[in-house]
């Protein structure tokens, strides 16, 4: 992870010259290998150190917990290990004393209600600042755990912690709504990535074949299933690879050549660098109602811009407003407009090159690091007040 921060907004030194050093203990479920607790508090400790913010930053789950969290084989073990890092929580709640606020992202416990956010911010008086990078307040079904999930999930925690937030920073602005909503103060901070490390490869991949790519998790993988049906059409038409990072299982389509490989963090740039085409498909399911689709930050289309790779996207919510449709990438929502979309950048190159680069464009005009911790150092210093 690149901790270099350029110059945002403000001058990052003076800033940091002209105020008091500010201590924040962030409180994170998951740990570094999370996009949410990587890219929406990990890559933001040196670009708020230099504008007078420390962050320290404690998740809840270790690296091999949370690489057994949705494997059935494993619950006995995983179960043990959540209760162990429910009890390393209470040192948390004692460490929150020193800092002068707590930073929860999404919550500080997986299950049950917010007790340690009641301990660390209403109990000890110290300022609550919520990140909301998805609409955590939506009720769902684990694709995982099913009901059982459900019901140890407390679905009424986030309006709670709304409730109690001096400031929600929020993935998009349909989350900001449901927020204010509730009379709470809200700052839309998108989440973005590091345009110095996410960048075209250079030089180019040369494929024999174009590759279209998914990149995703367990928890996301029934989006891409929505769309095998296309992706087997197609492949009797043209020919192209199909490459599924961070599936739930190997997939075999038969009539498709797919290349299945486990999500590393350490090949993370790399993997989106080798795709000609991105896939972001956002299709309903039972475990993910329209308004949990709504609130999805569109996180995986910046990381497509990011590095030059043109991408067909579900227009669903902020994925309707990233980017410029028919310009930076394409848009599909019917199994016709999904094969119509993939069939255009399949047989032009000259167009995958073209959306690519408007849309590497749009990512630093847009979505550029130091804007964004601009605004989430403001967001912090404004709940001290």
């Amino acid at each position: 992870m690149n901790n270099c921060c350029k110059a945002g907004g403000t001058n990052a030194k003076a800033f940091a010259r002209e105020h008091d050093l500010m201590n924040v203990l962030a409180l994170c479920s998951y740990p570094i290998e999370a996009a949410a607790t990587r890219y929406r508090v990990a890559q933001f400790i040196a670009p708020l150190r230099e504008r007078g913010i420390e962050v320290t930053v404690r998740p809840l789950l270790d690296g091999r917990t949370f690489a057994a969290l949705y494997r059935r084989a494993e619950w006995p073990r995983t179960t043990a290990a959540l209760a162990a890092a429910a009890l390393r929580r209470v040192a948390d709640v004692w460490r929150a004393r020193k800092f002068d606020a707590v930073f929860v992202q999404r919550e500080a416990l997986m299950v049950g209600p917010p007790l340690v956010e009641w301990l660390t911010t209403r109990a000890q008086g110290r300022p609550l600042i919520l990140d909301l990078d998805d609409a955590t307040y939506v009720r769902y079904v684990s694709q995982s755990y099913g009901r059982l999930g459900g019901a140890l999930k407390w679905f009424g925690k986030t309006d709670e912690l709304i409730r109690w937030a001096s400031v929600v920073t929020c993935g998009n602005r349909f989350i900001a709504e449901y927020v204010e909503a509730k009379g709470a103060r809200a700052t839309v901070i998108p989440t973005v990535v590091d345009t110095d490390l996410f960048r075209p490869a250079q030089p180019p991949h040369a494929h024999d074949a174009p590759v279209v790519g998914w990149i995703g998790t367990h928890s996301t993988y029934a989006y891409l299933e929505t769309i095998f049906p296309v992706l087997q059409t197609l492949a009797r038409e043209f020919r192209f690879r199909l490459k599924i990072i961070g599936g739930r299982e190997r997939v075999n389509l038969p009539g498709v050549e797919v290349e299945n490989l486990p999500w590393a963090l350490a090949r993370e740039v790399a993997d989106f660098q080798s795709l000609d085409i991105g896939l972001y498909p956002l299709g309903l399911n039972a475990s993910s109602p329209r308004a949990w689709l709504v609130g999805k930050s569109g996180f995986k289309a910046i990381q497509y811009m990011a590095v030059g790779a043109p991408f067909v996207v579900t227009p669903v919510g902020v994925c309707a407003e990233i980017g410029a449709a028919g310009v930076t990438h394409l848009t599909a929502e019917t199994p016709d407009e999904w094969h119509a979309a993939l069939a255009r950048l399949l047989t032009d190159e000259h167009m995958r090159h073209t959306l690519g680069a408007r849309g590497r464009q749009h990512a630093l005009d847009h979505y550029a690091l130091p804007a964004q911790a601009d605004k989430l150092a403001a967001a912090l210093r404004a709940a001290l007040k």
